[in-house]
């Protein structure tokens, strides 16, 4: 319900499904550009996503590795990127075996590149929080972990990026 003019006020319009879609259509669209054209400059990306959601395919050893969340890195070596609308799959390289990711886009959490400083977290269900965040400069130690599975880097820690959070447009 929300408040207007004194009056409660059904939304039938789901102004949050909205805003989750058009968060989530950033990432769909930033890998369909990456699919057609390959990785500009020195753009990589840091996708997190729940391993046990509806459609998500991933071979059942990284599944008993990563029960709820995996985190994947697109840089150098992924390949065969395709994008529909609902999902997209690439093979990745784990302990030397190619492995092919089917993950729909309502399973990911997370979205980071960090070379220009961006990402956006969702919550962990359909209709979660999106937020749009400047994740801090990776650690001294090296940007690129040599798997790719390793956690992203935190988000926000810098202080000098915009965070837009959606919750202030949901129903309380």
């Amino acid at each position: 319900m929300s408040v207007n003019g004194g009056a409660m006020t059904q939304d039938f319009i789901e102004y949050p499904k909205l805003m989750e879609r058009a968060v989530r259509g950033v990432v769909r669209e930033t890998l369909a550009m990456v699919a057609e054209r390959g990785l500009p400059g020195m753009h990589h990306f840091y996708i997190t996503f729940r391993t046990r959601a509806p459609g998500v395919t991933i071979p059942d050893y990284l599944l008993r590795q990563h029960p709820e969340e995996m985190t994947i890195v697109l840089e150098h070596q992924y390949w065969d990127l395709d994008v529909t609308d609902e999902a997209f799959a690439v093979t990745l390289s784990f302990k030397g075996a190619q492995e092919r990711l089917v993950i729909p886009f309502d399973a990911v959490v997370g979205f980071v590149d960090p070379s220009v400083k961006f990402g956006l977290q969702f919550g962990p269900a359909a209709g979660g929080t999106a937020t749009i965040e400047a994740p801090a400069e990776p650690d001294a130690a090296g940007a690129t972990p040599p798997e790719p599975e390793p956690e992203p880097p935190p988000a926000g820690g810098a202080g000098d990026g915009r965070v837009v959070a959606l919750d202030r447009f949901r129903k309380k």
